[in-house]
């Protein structure tokens, strides 16, 4: 099982953590970027290529997974989404777990075809996937099929960390739940069997930015495996996210984009891999010592 993949990873490197390549012009060193021309899509989109191999030869040792937000490849056209396809093959090969954050959802046949593109083994092949459930169960059976033919893994929108998500997601139901309680109720009904470390492959975003929230859903979730964005640039430090975790420190990974890809900012360097690598080693004794106060 795909989970148990990504548990076992996680273990290996001691690193609950997802490296988010949120990769775009701007945020690189200028000296990195001086000689393209900005407006030149197939350039910038090298050039994003390029800065994604630089950090993956960085991170590869120390971290289990990297996440893709498509969004900043879209922007650059076919040429990004090229760079998109080759920074996925090139991350497998360095034995990283991908998620492809591409958020989907729609009517069935929709999802057929986004499911066979996204987790399919034939196109971009990442290992998981964000989708959207607003569709229901009938929208979601497609990605739950493809898990089940590729072996493959989803991450649903339940409770996201940015600001005004309680807007709709903590609306109270006829029940008295909340609408993202509701969300994780189907997350759960969705889920297949579980794998080893007691986690299946139908996952949960939970934002760090929601605390108690959180802690809720991993007593109300326990088979599900949660990926947790908000940490850092976001405004969640690793005490927030602890009790996302279970008794053994397992049932989630940690995503952080630009805190990684753009901590050369921060150090005012422009060695930008050995300021990702060096954030990215903090962000883990941080997450260590969080994590083990919990355990006590």
């Amino acid at each position: 099982m795909i989970t148990d993949k990504l548990i076992d990873k996680i273990l290996k490197t001691e690193a609950p953590i997802c490296a988010g390549l949120d990769t775009h012009i701007g945020i690189m060193p200028p000296s990195f970027i001086k000689d393209i021309d900005e407006n030149n899509l197939q350039q910038c989109a090298d050039k994003i290529y390029e800065y994604n191999k630089i950090l993956i030869d960085a991170l590869c040792d120390l971290v289990p997974s990297v996440k893709l937000q498509i969004a900043y490849y879209e922007k650059y056209g076919i040429p990004g989404i090229e760079a998109y396809a080759k920074t996925i093959e090139y991350a497998h090969k360095a034995g990283l777990i991908v998620i492809a954050d591409v958020k989907r959802g729609d009517i069935g046949s929709t999802c057929t075809a986004y499911a066979s593109a996204h987790i399919g083994s034939n196109i971009f092949n990442a290992d998981f996937m964000t989708v959207n459930p607003y569709f229901g169960t009938d929208g979601m059976q497609p990605f739950l099929d493809e898990c089940i033919k590729s072996d493959k893994g989803l991450f649903v929108l339940v409770k996201t960390s940015n600001p005004s998500s309680s807007e709709l997601q903590d609306l109270v139901t006829e029940s008295g739940d909340k609408i993202y309680e509701k969300c994780a109720d189907l997350v759960i009904n969705w889920g297949n069997k579980p794998g080893k470390y007691g986690y299946n492959s139908i996952g949960a975003v939970v934002g760090a930015t929601h605390k108690e929230e959180g802690v809720s859903l991993r007593k109300r979730m326990k088979n599900t495996f949660f990926l947790i964005p908000g940490y850092g640039a976001q405004g969640a430090g690793a005490e927030d996210i602890a009790g996302m975790f279970d008794d053994n420190g397992i049932g989630g990974i940690i995503n952080s984009s630009r805190g990684i890809i753009g901590a050369w900012q921060k150090e005012k360097t422009d060695d930008f891999a050995k300021a990702a690598y060096d954030a990215t080693a903090s962000m883990k004794m941080d997450i260590k010592a969080a994590l083990d106060k919990l355990k006590g």
